[in-house]
């Protein structure tokens, strides 16, 4: 199976405590770059979710955005320093003797002092936390993966479709090909008539410019080539798995094999043909881009 490098998957896990969300979007990139964005009490779990991920995506720009939210508030506790406070009530009593004035302190007063009161955030249970992070990620990767490798076999599709154009394109070269060393023979004979008059043309001098003609715009080596080519990234494309950068070499080969047919040839028919080839290339060359 052939995946695709553009899709999106989301998961949400929620229990008691808190929700877990993540969603994840990748794209098209020539190597696997993971951007992970997620709450700062998360950090700790950042390899092990990149090692995840790994398990799904081989190519690609994949970014992962975790949002956490906690339900019970059960996370944060107050706490009350109650040595502190003493200290402050003994140190306000006493500057109320010591300078006679009244001693007015009251519990409300009192409370609003630093560090009475705290505000503490309860460590969770990291393993508790940890599989419902580890649920969210492995159900949105998961629906990723599905979507690249629907994407994927679209893709396959539509790129043996182009190959099966390409192969229509090389079989008119070859068939094309004994029809111009004819023309060309043809066209020899008359200027070599017209040049001797009534005299008699010397065959021997047609055959040897024929073959020199011939050994000129010969493009079986490219031909054989193109065919091989084609039957290499359609059996890739079959076996399936990370096979995107392969299939781009395949490409550049094929162009450079129909850029050597369209310099060798004077022929208008295999001239457009050619093109049309080179055209198919490149709209290959294209959809393999996405290809993982």
């Amino acid at each position: 199976m052939v995946k695709s490098m553009t899709g999106f998957g989301r998961c949400e896990i929620a229990d008691e405590n808190r929700r877990i969300t993540v969603e994840i979007k990748s794209v098209n990139h020539r190597y696997l770059d993971l951007g992970v964005r997620m709450p700062k009490k998360l950090n700790q779990f950042e390899n092990a979710i990149r090692n995840l991920l790994k398990e799904y995506v081989e190519r690609g720009k994949t970014d992962v955005f975790i949002s956490c939210e906690e339900l019970t508030g059960q996370e944060c506790c107050l706490r009350y320093n109650e040595a502190l406070a003493g200290q402050y009530l003994a140190h306000l009593r006493g500057m109320a003797q010591k300078f006679g004035v009244a001693d007015d302190v009251t519990v409300s007063t009192l409370s609003r002092y630093p560090e009475i009161f705290v505000m503490d955030e309860e460590r969770p249970d990291e393993q508790k936390l940890w599989e419902s992070l580890a649920a969210a990620v492995h159900g949105a990767a998961k629906q990723l993966a599905e979507g690249r490798a629907a994407e994927g076999e679209r893709l396959k599709e539509d790129l043996l479709g182009k190959l099966a154009e390409m192969d229509v394109c090389v079989d008119f070269i070859e068939e094309r090909y004994p029809a111009v060393l004819a023309e060309y023979r043809s066209r020899l004979e008359e200027k070599m008539r017209e040049l001797l008059a009534d005299r008699q043309a010397d065959e021997a001098r047609i055959v040897t410019e024929a073959a020199l003609f011939a050994d000129k715009i010969c493009v079986d080596e490219e031909t054989v080539r193109l065919r091989s080519h084609i039957r290499g990234m359609r059996d890739a494309l079959e076996r399936g798995g990370s096979v995107g950068r392969k299939l781009d070499f395949i490409a550049q080969e094929m162009n450079r094999e129909a850029n050597t047919i369209l310099s060798k040839t004077s022929d208008i028919r295999i001239s457009e043909t050619g093109i049309s080839l080179k055209t198919e290339i490149e709209k290959v060359r294209e959809q393999i881009q996405n290809l993982e």
